[in-house]
C-alpha cells in the first residue's frame, strides 16, 4: 500500500504548527497602529548605522566572512580569548536552535522558568525534545525566580537549563549566587541576556564562562540597540562548547549587511548610552503615572517593557488589550495563571505614544 506523505513525517514533527506572530503581522498590515507588544526599540537605526548598511548594501553579491572581525571586538567587550568563545546568529532565536541542536536529542528534558521567552518551548519541541516549567514565584507584588524549584526539576534527561536574566516579561533579574548553584549541576546552563543592555553590562553573567564551561551567555542586537530587523544574536561560551555549538551553523547565516551593521552599533557607546537613557526614563514615567490606579499591580522592570496584572482590580487583560487596540495601540496579554486573568504588557515607546498608553490605560480604569 502506498504510504502517505505523513508518513514519511518525524514523529514530533507532526503535532506542531508554524509559529506566526500575529500581532506583528497586524501592525504591518495596519502601519497607524502603534507598536507596544513585541519589545521593539522605538528609535531607528543611528545615522552611523545606517551609512554602514549602505555601504555593504552594495557589496551584497559577494558572500559573507565568517564574522571574525565582530567575534573578535565581542570577545574583548567581554573580556573572553577570542573569536571562537562568540557564535553568530540570525537574532538569538537562532543561536538556540543552533544550541538546542548541539545538545538534545528526542526525550531529552529543557528546564525553563516561566512566564517567560517562547522561543525555548518552540525549539525544544521542534527536535523531540520535552520542555519543564518551573514557574516564579507570585508574592509580594512581585514575580520571584525560583532556583530551589528548577534545581528539584532536574532529572537524568535534563539536558538543558534556560534562564532569562533580566526575565521577559517580568523584567527582573535573578541573584547571581542562584546563577552558580545552577551551574555547578554541570547541565548546560544557557543565560539569556537579551535586555542586559537597560541595565548595563555589570549585570552580566559573562564572568562565569571562565569558571564553569557548562555557562553559555546569549545576546542580541534587536533591543537596546534597535536592530530587530537585521536578525543579529550572538553566544559567548567556552570556546570548546562554543566551536561545537557552531558545528550545528547554516553557512552565511548571518548576512554582510548585518554583521557590520553590528559591529558599528556595538562601537557606538554614545548610540547605546542615548537609547538606554530614553528607555529608562520613559519606562519610569510611565509606571509613575499609572501607580495610582487602584488594584493595578506593577512589575519593577529592567528592561524596556512592564508588565501589569490587572486581577486584583477586577479587570481581564484581554479586555484591556482589546479597549487599546480600538484606540489604535498593540499590547500583549497572557494567558491565566497564579489564579488571575489580568495579564498584559506594554513595549516602551515614542514619547506620544507612551503618554498616548498611559491615557488610554486611565480611561479604561475609570468606565
Amino acid at each position: 500500500m502506498k504510504k502517505q506523505i505523513s508518513d514519511y513525517l518525524v514523529p514530533y514533527i507532526k503535532p506542531l504548527t508554524m509559529y506566526v506572530s500575529g500581532h506583528i503581522d497586524l501592525a504591518w498590515k495596519k502601519p497607524s497602529l502603534k507598536r507596544m507588544m513585541s519589545n521593539e526599540n522605538p528609535l531607528p537605526p543611528s545615522k552611523k548605522v545606517l551609512k554602514t548598511v549602505m555601504k555593504y548594501a552594495s557589496m551584497a553579491n559577494r558572500y559573507p566572512d565568517q564574522g571574525i572581525t565582530v567575534r573578535t571586538k565581542i570577545a574583548k567587550m567581554n573580556k573572553l580569548h577570542g573569536a571562537e568563545n562568540v557564535v553568530l546568529g540570525n537574532g538569538s532565536s537562532e543561536i538556540y536552535d543552533m544550541i538546542f541542536r548541539t545538545f538534545l536529542e528526542p526525550g531529552d528534558e529543557v528546564i525553563q522558568q516561566t512566564p517567560c521567552f517562547g522561543i525555548y518551548k518552540l525549539r525544544c519541541e521542534v527536535l523531540g525534545g520535552k520542555i519543564i516549567s518551573v514557574p516564579m514565584i507570585y508574592r509580594d507584588k512581585k514575580l520571584l525566580y525560583d532556583a530551589e524549584g528548577i534545581i528539584n526539576a532536574i532529572t537524568p534527561k535534563t539536558k538543558i537549563i534556560v534562564v532569562a536574566n533580566p526575565n521577559n516579561p517580568t523584567g527582573n533579574f535573578m541573584e547571581t549566587a542562584d546563577f552558580i548553584r545552577l551551574a555547578k549541576t554541570g547541565i548546560p546552563l544557557c543565560i539569556d541576556e537579551a535586555y542586559i543592555e537597560y541595565e548595563g553590562f555589570k549585570k552580566s553573567h559573562t564572568k562565569l564562562i571562565r569558571k564553569y564551561k557548562n555557562v553559555i551567555v546569549t545576546r542580541t542586537l534587536s533591543k537596546a540597540y534597535g536592530l530587530a530587523g537585521l536578525r543579529f544574536g550572538y553566544l559567548l561560551g567556552d570556546r570548546e562548547v562554543a566551536m561545537k555549538i557552531a558545528a550545528t551553523l547554516l553557512p552565511w547565516n548571518v548576512g554582510t549587511i548585518s554583521m557590520w551593521a553590528a559591529l558599528t552599533a556595538l562601537g557606538d557607546k554614545k548610540g547605546l548610552k542615548d537609547r538606554v537613557n530614553y528607555n529608562n526614563g520613559e519606562r519610569a514615567a510611565i509606571i509613575k503615572a499609572l501607580s495610582k490606579i487602584p488594584g493595578l499591580v506593577i512589575f519593577p522592570s529592567k528592561a524596556n517593557y512592564v508588565l501589569f496584572d490587572s486581577g486584583p482590580a477586577g479587570k481581564k487583560g484581554e479586555d484591556i488589550i482589546s479597549f487599546a487596540q480600538k484606540k489604535d495601540i498593540i499590547l500583549r496579554g497572557d494567558k491565566p495563571k497564579y489564579g488571575s486573568d489580568g495579564w498584559f504588557r506594554v513595549t516602551v515607546g515614542s514619547k506620544a505614544e507612551n503618554r498616548k498608553f498611559v491615557r488610554v490605560i486611565k480611561e479604561f480604569f475609570s468606565k
